[in-house]
């Protein structure tokens, strides 16, 4: 122990008498130890730490697979939940509404997102509350009135009440009816990101239905859950066919995190090459510096080695001091992680992430980080170490030290590590390049309507209000008139369900007149007239149906190119009558008028803009009067000259103006940001970011890296380079030999990396297809080629320029 206490001592010592060397080593391997420990942490939140929920691995969402791509969520009645908790397969099984509320009794009005549960929610979750308790089941009886009780959501806690800790006991308004409040739900308890959870009445009543979560038994599997529970699925149908699709299902079984886990593809995966590759770069770069420290005191360990130190002595001297790097770049390097972790957690898509995951440097993150930096220092400080711990001692005695250290088996060492950095340099210059293309495509492309000055105003009709279709039709039309009117509006159009680029309905689209085919998908949009002119969508044929026929709910659709295309080839849409079979009048929550869901005449085409998002292939819509299908809510497009968000006040204050009870949503935001909240956005933005910062870093790391090798190379051949020049040899010949000494590794380099490109390319752009991410652009290899060429050009110079400014009279007598 003591003579290991004498290691670290001297270690220590050593590493203080040349900073330069180690500054550049400590450097090297924080910053591939930062950047991997934030990624890991990412990682380890996303995929091991994502829900507080117990047991959440075996809880699942139900969803009805047509077999035509992404399952639809499913909707249960109450006395379908109560069966289905009686499953052998389902241990547990929670039913849950959600609906806006408005805060009641204070100065304003504040709309608040509420989650109703069943009386068994919280238990089903397992979470304690971090106030008070949560809903339990006296709070809720089948069939009676729900005590008035709340649980408050914790940031709606934080932001409503300050924090404060005495508030469980007070009371909460309503809509004007009084709630006491009987807890506040844990902090990473954000199920559907709700403001506050009430106890839901549970009655037999066939006609609304709710999402129903369901924890399979210990040992279940989720296969085996759908086969069993299956027959019992479309038994349901058969009982209440409105709350199913009109098209053959089966039901299908997802585990919480895999909707994340599919909208996030590969990229985590890429996210955690990235930063192992440049972990790689970093412990190369300590490897060569650790080997030309190591050889320069060759000298050193004869001596020590003359007197009595064992092989293994020296060894371990040597992998101390590689062991105090790398602990000291993983002490920065976790200091480093802290901030890029920040960072790269504010620009994860939030869409694409589940909210009660936390990302957080804790105990199992210390502890790979610790383990990176232990195997880094033993694995890239021991081949150094074997190197010079058995010294030559008739070359070392003669104080030939430093051609010893520029032994052939040196150099290729050395060679084979620059040109795996260079490789994978190229690699990820590579990546960056193709990740800032498909970015900048997204920025470009043509959208197909004009979100500049639009913002939507989300207004929710709270239950029990506006029951009827004709009140809930003058009462829209009250609230577009009513905003429109705001000083400062240009225009104000509803779009119940059609705001870009993500819009519409799925519905199954039947052509009058054609047979029926199984696959004949469309988006079914609900927007009043100026919906059109507010985005400025050019029409391509026909025209917009008039204010008399949007009043009376007309049977009119107008439909888009790609809908128009796909089912009338022959370029004769307008005229032609479709029907929607799944369009159905479903009180209070759809309001179709009396004559409703007969087929539509087609009496325009617009041209095509998104609707499925930013990378996803433009779907066939079709677009009829909002009045022909009201729900228990809306959006308003408000459109100005100039930013929208300014006017919001006004258009809340006027919307209340006509009911007192009635608030626009929170969150409102312009149609710009609409677009910059698409999961696709958000994730090409993070790839954007941290694959060019991570690039950046590899090169220079490589180019510290070429430049350790050329001058530790100038240093060995200082007084080969004398006799040269005094022989007559001129500078530029001493330039060509510094050159060509790492002409081969350089090259090597070059040439792995872009096969090395090439055969992953495939794999990295099926991990991130949506982002229009592809490394098989020859010019984007050959830019990358060039620049890393460049700098490590310039890595070279520096010191082949210091070469051939020797004097040979000092070179001579340098050894």
């Amino acid at each position: 122990m003591q003579s290991l206490f004498q290691d670290i001592r001297y270690g220590v010592r050593q590493l203080i008498r040349i900073p330069g060397f180690t500054l550049t080593a400590v450097l090297s391997l924080a910053l591939g130890i930062g950047a991997t420990t934030a990624v890991f942490s990412v990682v380890w939140g996303f995929l091991v730490d994502t829900y507080p929920y117990a047991h959440s691995e075996r809880m699942v969402h139900m969803r009805t697979d047509t077999g035509k791509g992404q399952p639809n969520g499913m909707s249960l009645t109450a006395g379908q939940w109560q069966e289905i908790r009686k499953s052998p397969v389902v241990e547990d099984a929670f039913l849950a509404d959600e609906w806006n509320l408005t805060v009641t009794g204070a100065d304003l009005p504040e709309d608040v997102a509420a989650d109703f549960f069943s009386s068994n929610g919280f238990d089903y979750f397992g979470v304690p509350a971090a106030l008070g308790r949560g809903l339990q089941p006296s709070d809720s009886i089948d069939g009676q009135d729900p005590q008035p009780v709340v649980v408050l959501g914790y940031k709606f806690w934080q932001r409503h009440y300050g924090s404060d800790p005495t508030v469980v006991g007070k009371t909460i308004q309503l809509v004007h009816k009084n709630y006491t409040i009987v807890g506040v739900a844990a902090k990473r308890f954000t199920w559907d990101d709700a403001d506050m959870y009430l106890p839901k009445k549970i009655t037999q009543d066939i006609v609304p239905a709710y999402y129903v979560g369901i924890r399979l038994k210990p040992g279940v599997t989720k296969a085996a859950a759908q086969s069993a529970l299956d027959p019992l699925i479309h038994q349901f149908a058969l009982e209440t066919p409105k709350h199913f699709p009109t098209t053959p299902f089966h039901l299908k079984l997802r585990g919480f995190n895999d909707d994340f886990l599919e909208r996030l593809g590969g990229i985590p995966y890429m996210l955690f090459g990235a930063v192992s590759m440049l972990l790689l770069i970093g412990c190369g770069n300590v490897s060569i510096l650790l080997l030309a420290r190591a050889t320069a005191r060759n000298q050193e360990f004869a001596v020590r080695s003359a007197i009595g130190a064992s092989r293994m002595r020296i060894v371990r001297q040597l992998l101390t001091e590689s062991l105090l790097i790398s602990l000291t770049g993983a002490a920065i390097g976790v200091a480093i992680a802290y901030k890029t972790l920040d960072f790269i957690v504010a620009n994860l898509p939030q869409n694409s992430i589940p909210h009660e995951a936390t990302y957080q440097i804790n105990m199992p993150v210390l502890l790979f980080s610790i383990a990176v930096a232990i195997a880094t220092g033993i694995l890239f400080g021991l081949w150094p170490a074997l190197q010079v711990s058995r010294p030559d001692f008739s070359h070392i005695m003669k104080s030939a030290s430093r051609k010893v250290a520029g032994s052939v088996s040196g150099r290729r060492f050395h060679g084979s590590l620059i040109a795996g950095q260079l490789a994978l340099t190229l690699l990820m210059l590579a990546a960056a390049g193709a990740a800032i293309q498909g970015f900048l495509h997204m920025l470009h492309m043509n959208l197909g309507y004009d979100p500049h000055g639009v913002m939507s105003v989300g207004i929710p009709v709270h239950e029990g209000t506006y029951k009827t279709w004709a009140e809930r039709s003058a009462y829209f039309d009250q609230l577009r008139s009513a905003v429109a009117g705001v000083p400062g509006v240009t225009m104000a159009a509803i779009s119940t369900n059609a705001t870009p680029p993500s819009n519409g309905m799925n519905s199954n689209v039947q052509i009058v007149g054609k047979p029926s085919g199984t696959d004949q998908p469309s988006r079914l949009n609900f927007v009043s007239s100026g919906y059109f002119p507010v985005l400025r969508i050019v029409m391509a044929q026909g025209r917009i149906w008039d204010a008399t026929q949007e009043h009376n709910a007309a049977p009119v659709a107008v439909v888009n190119q790609s809908f128009a295309k796909r089912y009338f080839p022959a370029g004769d849409a307008i005229g032609q009558s479709i029907h929607f079979p799944d369009l159905r009048d479903a009180p209070p929550f759809v309001l179709m008028p009396p004559a409703g869901n007969g087929n539509l005449l087609i009496v325009g085409v617009i041209e095509d803009k998104l609707d499925d998002g930013l990378a996803n292939p433009i779907l066939p819509e079709a677009f009829v009067p909002y009045t022909y299908g009201m729900r228990m809510g809306t959006q308003i497009l408000v459109k100005s000259d100039g930013s929208p968000l300014r006017l919001l006040h006004a258009v809340g204050a006027k919307v209340n103006s006509l009911d007192h009870d009635q608030q626009i949503q929170g969150n409102v935001e312009d149609l710009e940001h609409w677009i910059s909240d698409e999961p696709e956005w958000a994730r090409g933005k993070l790839l954007t970011w941290l694959f060019g910062a991570f690039a950046a870093l590899a090169l220079v790391m490589s180019a510290v890296g070429l430049y350790s090798v050329v001058s530790y190379s100038v240093v060995q051949r200082t007084s080969e380079f004398g006799i040269r020049m005094a022989l007559g040899a001129p500078k530029t010949h001493v330039l060509r030999m510094v050159f060509r000494s790492v002409l081969v590794s350089v090259g090597s380099g070059l040439l792995a990396g872009a096969l090395l490109t090439s055969v992953l390319g495939r794999v990295i752009a099926h991990w991130a297809a949506d982002q229009h991410f592809s490394l098989g652009s020859p010019l984007l290899l050959a830019a990358s080629a060039a620049t890393l060429a460049l700098v490590a050009a310039v890595a070279c110079l520096i010191p082949a320029r210091r070469a051939a400014a020797v004097q040979p009279i000092t070179a001579i007598r340098y050894e």
